[in-house]
């Protein structure tokens, strides 16, 4: 068979394989566009006729219901029906006969507040009628569609008018929707059976002339056929590749023209067996032997790589043989390797953008850079920082302070310098270079530097010996400040470093310099934020009896709050304790803290309730906001950039020893914990008032009374509240680290900060626990004083006593002094009764009660005055002195310090000053 007839046989076979198949898809594509379009025209018609009969039927509902509503509103006699004492028993029989005759479903009348007299269901008269009388009440006719007691109703509403023109009373008629539209439901089935009638004769006409077309034509006309043989030699010897017809007894039926120019065919190629052709590539010759299916499969032929696809075209009938396509792929294996590598390139600094930077610390940040290019661009790589980055400090501009910050490699037995050393880079090392330049270095051959082996040729040779042969030092760059420099080492590839890699070094590094730089300026930020807040933190603790004490503070990792605790020592051996919270992060939020933190001291020296103390603090909350932000509520011009609404919450507590109870109040803060002496813990209910800066809300407090031993627990919600966790199992935790009897407060902090504080705490945690003590009745005395002068003398001599059995008679002259004056006071310009009482703890104090609010005040007496000069002298005796106020009055009290044997003073000197005291106080 020659290769005309074959060609011309595989002609055949391809145009009766597509006359077999176009005309069925292009006959049913007619048939479904025909079916398609009188379907649309069927539901169109159907659509219209029912949105038209629908509007007509609404629209005919409406008026009927107005017209009956108006009807009935102007029919003789409804006003005096009415008006009548039982409307409903004369307008029901009338609103029921009306409905029959007009055809709706209901005729209800009601009065101005649409309260039923009339409806079709009796049990339904007497309630609201539903629907909208608004606009009827005002004149107007309205109609609406509503949901009805009758189900979905189209209702009128008429008014009802009196002969002044007032509405009186309200008509409504309607219909149920269901009655409206039953007229089109009942046509409709008519109208779809016609349309149906006709969709199938349209059908049954389009299938039999598609049938005959299909059967006549094939499906293709006279001027397809003669295209596609005019173009098919065409088409075939155009194409940018190579197609290859090989018969089953393996010879060359066809090829193309570009077959014939990859395959370096000669002319007459065609008929010949493929063994017969001695310039056919080897590879290309056996697989085209073989028979074999081939997809995209590469085989080199001569110097090019040729994409080859191998099918059979015996499949479906066809004849026995194969059918090869083949592409020139050399470019694009070229270009595809520059693409492959560029793909890398870019995934490399796509990785570097999302890996390098995750936090604001300069070593991780600086071991990140590492890490990223280790193996994909270097072996191994090293990043050497100036010392005073790392401490947040702007470097000096020398190489000879570098500390080695991050060492990343493929393996771990490299001789290169360790993580954490001191390196003093030399000149004419590559690293001193770039890092004076503020250029890339990069060395091809390390074997051949002496300038790099100058530093240390001893570790030189080493890691020369070790197989790193290449390296890139690349300065980290930002904002103009070189901070040090990256090393990146090769040595599992034989090729050196070249000017393309350092391109792709340089870009690296400049993404991650600018993530160093804001690590260090956040470092630095973080410690002043933190220098400055533990400043305004308590450096120690007072000295005090009442409490033993143990506090922790644990700064939040991402920035410094405004978390704070304070122990206050207030008079009569009493204790305060507080606690509290600025919402923010930053110097601002450290800043307010402090304010925060005077102002309870500047109050508490006032001795005043926890809930009055906090109410203060509430208004000075809002001052800072007034002076901070504007009217709108941003932050003013010239303000600290974070500042805005001041957030706080506080806790504060005053806790006596002598009754051991312990008042305490709360703004917005946690809840704070009590652990008894058998270990049980529990939160008190204390009332939760508003935090601070909210203003307008008063404050409430609790009185708790303690057992010696117990253990007040304080603390900021950084220590229960966390991302990972729900509030109540942090107050769960809590309870279970608390719950372990006779542990001291700094056991129980620690056993605290174990249980419930992560590695790095995203807030700050201020935790304070003390433990109460009690001033027992050995340590008290106390008398009532009678309300003349001549009681002060008794009083002296009981006071004198106790003193004596206290072994504090070195203060007895100063005490008589001081309760002389004191108590002549109260009973001179103050109301009774009058109460003395005497407390020894570290010191001594001596407090005078009375039922008046008039405070005694310190001035200085003229030289011509008999009196005001006794307050100077308790001044002048005591450490310190003062007035606190309480509910049934005023307490006057005053401290002096331990006996001090130098200060000692004689009784004798101050017996007859004394005596004067008793005749006329001062």
């Amino acid at each position: 068979m020659s290769v005309v007839n074959l060609l011309g046989r595989f002609r055949g076979v391809s145009v009766r394989s597509l006359a077999e198949r176009l005309p069925r898809s292009v006959a049913g594509q007619v048939f479904v566009l025909q079916v398609a379009l009188v379907v649309l025209l069927v539901l169109g018609a159907v659509l219209a006729l029912v949105l038209q009969s629908r509007s007509d039927n609404d629209r005919e509902a409406r008026n009927r219901s107005v017209a009956v509503a108006e009807s009935f509103a102007h029919a003789p006699g409804i006003r005096e029906a009415l008006a009548s004492p039982d409307p409903s028993a004369v307008l029901q029989p009338l609103t029921e006969a009306a409905r029959e005759r007009a055809g709706v479903d209901f005729v209800v009348i009601m009065d101005t507040r649409g309260i039923r007299y009339t409806h079709p269901r009796p049990e339904r008269i007497g309630g609201r009628f539903v629907g909208t009388i608004e606009p009827s009440l005002a004149g107007r006719v309205h109609t609406e569609h509503v949901n009805g007691p009758l189900g979905d109703e189209v209702q009128a509403i008429v008014p009802v008018r009196a002969a002044d023109g007032r509405v009186i009373g309200l008509v409504s008629a309607g219909l149920q929707v269901k009655n409206v539209t039953g007229v089109v439901n009942r046509q409709l089935p008519v109208i779809l059976a016609t349309s149906a009638a006709g969709l199938g004769l349209a059908t049954a006409g389009t299938a039999l002339v598609a049938r005959r077309l299909r059967r006549q034509t094939h499906g293709l006309g006279p001027a397809e056929m003669t295209r596609v043989y005019e173009h098919h030699d065409a088409v075939l010897h155009s194409v940018r590749e190579g197609v290859v017809i090989v018969g089953g007894d393996r010879r060359l039926l066809l090829a193309n023209d570009e077959a014939e120019r990859l395959l370096q065919l000669p002319s007459d190629a065609e008929g010949r067996h493929i063994d017969d052709l001695p310039a056919l590539d080897p590879g290309i010759a056996e697989l085209l032997r073989s028979g074999r299916v081939a997809t995209d499969e590469v085989v080199l032929a001569a110097d090019r790589l040729l994409a080859v696809n191998q099918r059979s075209t015996d499949r479906d009938g066809g004849p026995a043989g194969t059918v090869a396509t083949i592409r020139d792929t050399t470019e694009l294996r070229a270009l595809t390797g520059r693409a492959e590598g560029a793909r890398k390139r870019l995934n490399l600094l796509y990785d570097a953008g999302v890996g390098i930077g995750t936090t604001l610390d300069v070593e991780r940040t600086a071991q990140e850079l590492a890490e990223v290019a280790v193996p994909r661009f270097a072996d191994f790589v090293t990043v050497d920082l100036a010392d005073a980055v790392l401490h947040g400090e702007e470097p000096t501009g020398t190489s000879a302070d570098m500390r080695r910050t991050a060492v990343t490699g493929i393996r771990d037995d490299h001789p290169l310098y360790p993580r954490g050393r001191m390196i003093g880079f030399l000149p004419s090392t590559p690293q001193a270079r770039g890092y004076g330049s503020g250029r890339a270095e990069l060395v091809p051959d390390l074997s051949r530097a002496p300038g790099w082996q100058a530093q240390d040729p001893e570790r030189a040779g080493r890691i020369v010996a070790y197989g790193i042969h290449s390296l890139i030092a690349v300065p980290l760059k930002a904002r103009g400040v070189v901070l040090g420099v990256a090393n990146f080492w090769r040595s599992e590839k034989p090729e050196p470093f070249e000017d393309e890699d350092l391109a792709l070094a340089e870009e690296l590094v400049t993404r991650a310099a600018v993530c160093i730089d804001n690590a260090r300026r956040y470092t630095r930020e973080h410690a002043m934020a933190v220098t400055l807040q533990r400043s305004l933190l308590p450096r120690a603790l007072p000295e005090q009896s009442a409490l033993d004490v143990a506090h922790r503070y644990l700064p939040a990792q991402s920035g410094v709050g405004g978390d704070w605790f304070d122990v206050i020592p207030l008079p009569g051996s009493r204790v305060a304790l507080v606690v509290g919270d600025v919402v923010g992060h930053g110097l601002h939020a450290a800043a307010t803290m402090g304010r925060l933190r005077t102002a309870v001291h500047n109050f508490s020296t006032l001795d005043l309730p926890p809930d009055e103390l906090l109410g203060r603090l509430d208004d000075l909350v809002g001052r800072i906001d007034q002076d901070e932000t504007d009217p709108a509520g941003h932050p003013s011009p010239g303000g600290p950039a974070d500042a805005g609404m001041t957030g706080a919450t506080c806790l504060y507590a005053v806790y006596d020893p002598v009754s051991r109870r312990c008042v305490m109040a709360r703004a917005g803060h946690p809840l704070p914990a009590l652990v008894h002496t058998d270990g049980r813990v529990e939160f008190p209910d204390l009332p939760a008032g508003p935090p601070l800066g909210l203003g307008g809300i008063p404050f409430e407090t609790a009185e708790l009374e303690l057992a010696e031993g117990s253990q007040l627990v304080f603390y900021t919600d950084g220590l229960i509240e966390d991302r990972t966790r729900d509030i109540d199992v942090g107050l769960e935790l809590l309870r279970q680290a608390l719950s372990v009897p006779d542990r001291t407060p700094d056991d129980s902090c620690r056993a605290v900060c174990d249980a419930l504080l992560p590695a790095h705490p995203k807030d700050d945690v201020a935790l304070l626990i003390a433990r109460t003590r009690a001033l027992g009745p050995d340590r008290v005395a106390d008398w009532d004083v009678p309300f003349h002068p001549g009681a002060v003398a008794g009083i002296r001599a009981a006071a004198v006593r106790q003193l004596d059995d206290w072994g504090l008679t070195d203060l007895a002259f100063a005490t008589e002094l001081i309760l002389s004056e004191l108590i002549t006071n109260a009973i001179r310009y103050g109301a009774p009764p009058v109460r003395v009482r005497l407390l020894h703890d570290r010191g001594l104090t001596c407090e005078v009660a009375d039922n008046s609010s008039t405070s005694p005040h310190l001035r200085y007496a003229a030289t011509t005055d008999e009196g005001g000069r006794g307050l100077f002298l308790v001044a002048q005796l005591a450490e310190r002195w003062g007035t606190r106020y309480t509910s049934q009055g005023k307490v006057i009290w005053a401290e002096q310090p331990p006996p001090d044997p130098s200060r000692r003073t004689a009784e004798a000197d101050g017996a007859l000053f004394l005596d004067i005291l008793d005749a006329d106080p001062l």
